[in-house]
């Protein structure tokens, strides 16, 4: 009979045994290789699944059919796109920087794929276990928004331009709560690796993991981290840089062909990475919420709870609209902003107010439980009437035509 513990490690071990039948002067490269090559072939395979839950999850939310011509219930969809992307002409403007307007798709989809390689996606299964890998995971994909200007401002176009321009402003703004929220982790968890993170996160008491989604100010930085997160993908309500209504398709309107698919797979690509580090800091990683649920395999949880993520993701787009561009901004300044800072106030009262402090268990842990909680909703109760009564609401008139 095979153990739990053989099928949660049994990537790992097939790995292992393929490295250790391999020349050992060359073991260390075809680790590496096969590392890579893994990351390539898992994350875009459910791009291509993302793609079919996405227009059929849509489908379902506005009443109507999804993708049902290809395959048994449209399944082989993505294939078809493939064929479509490859075949399709790829038409470059004259005055184009072509040097440029070629590397832009590329750098994009280099970078997001350089952000895995700190994601814990099972026990044991991390491409590089680095100290600092959350600020790895920041440093690297801040580079997108230089493969974004790339693209934008190679392409020669005002359009293109302008959608680069305001999704950069939108990247920046919205980066910094997204920074921001990851900081009460890091001061709760004292260190900014991704493995240690998930791994403090993986005890239990009573049945319950200690995931920090779990406390007053884990919830309310997970709640934000995603809401920035959403708004760093361009994914709607903050898909502003692609509004269609005012500057067409944004910093891509001159790609075609395959380069505009591996745009398309960048930005899903970018989804499951900060869904990924969401996860891991807020979510346990790799870990099970309850104790008797531990036999289940480790990467079975970080795929189940990144799916999970995904369809949040496709069930704000088909419900909620697009914003206006000061409603985009004076949210990530005015709100975003002061709600993150306030996370982490309450991180520190959570780890300096002991329950030597407010009293015995388990009393001490509710009271400490109490008093961070209204130290996030006093804030933002005012925070959001506050900025609610700097709004002018008119009173609606209907007009007929005569």
């Amino acid at each position: 009979m095979i153990s739990p513990g053989a099928v949660d490690q049994v990537f790992v071990t097939l790995k292992d045994w393929i490295v250790f039948h391999t020349p050992a002067p060359l073991q260390t490269l075809v680790s590496i290789v096969i590392e890579v090559a893994t990351i390539i072939v898992v994350f875009a395979a459910l791009f291509a699944l993302a793609t079919v839950f996405e227009r059929k999850g849509l489908g379902r939310m506005q009443n109507r059919y999804g993708p049902n011509r290809v395959g048994p219930f449209g399944v082989f969809q993505p294939i078809a796109d493939a064929v479509k992307s490859l075949t399709k002409e790829d038409v470059v403007p004259r005055a184009a920087d072509h040097v440029v307007h070629y590397l832009a798709p590329l750098v994009l989809v280099g970078v997001v794929f350089l952000t895995y390689a700190v994601l814990p996606v099972g026990r044991n299964m991390t491409a590089v276990n680095l100290d600092a890998g959350v600020l790895y995971f920041f440093a690297v994909g801040a580079a997108t928004e230089l493969a974004i200007f790339m693209a934008g401002w190679s392409s020669h176009n005002k359009y293109s331009l302008l959608g680069a321009m305001r999704a950069i402003a939108q990247m920046v703004s919205y980066e910094i709560p997204l920074i921001l929220s990851s900081v009460a982790v890091i001061m709760i968890a004292g260190t900014l690796s991704t493995v240690k993170i998930v791994e403090l996160q993986a005890r239990y008491s009573n049945g319950l993991a200690h995931w920090y989604v779990f406390t007053p100010w884990g919830l309310a930085g997970f709640i934000l981290f995603m809401i920035a997160a959403t708004a760093e993908t361009n994914r709607s309500p903050f898909d502003l840089p692609e509004g269609e209504s005012e500057i067409i398709s944004g910093y891509f309107i001159e790609y075609s062909g395959f380069k505009f698919a591996l745009f398309f797979l960048a930005e899903y690509l970018e989804m499951f990475a900060v869904s990924g580090l969401g996860i891991t800091l807020f979510l346990g990683g790799w870990s099970s919420p309850v104790s008797f649920l531990a036999w289940i395999p480790s990467w079975l949880w970080f795929f189940g709870k990144l799916l999970a993520l995904l369809f949040a993701f496709i069930w704000v787009r088909g419900t909620v609209p697009r914003l206006r561009m000061d409603q985009l901004m004076n949210f990530a300044w005015k709100f975003m902003l002061p709600m993150t800072l306030v996370t982490i106030l309450s991180a520190g009262i959570w780890h300096f107010l002991t329950v030597a402090v407010v009293g015995p268990k388990p009393l001490g842990g509710v009271i400490r439980w109490l008093v961070c909680a209204l130290v996030i909703f006093v804030p933002y109760i005012t925070l959001a009437r506050v900025l609610e009564r700097g709004r002018r609401i008119e009173k609606r008139v209907y007009r007929f035509a005569e």
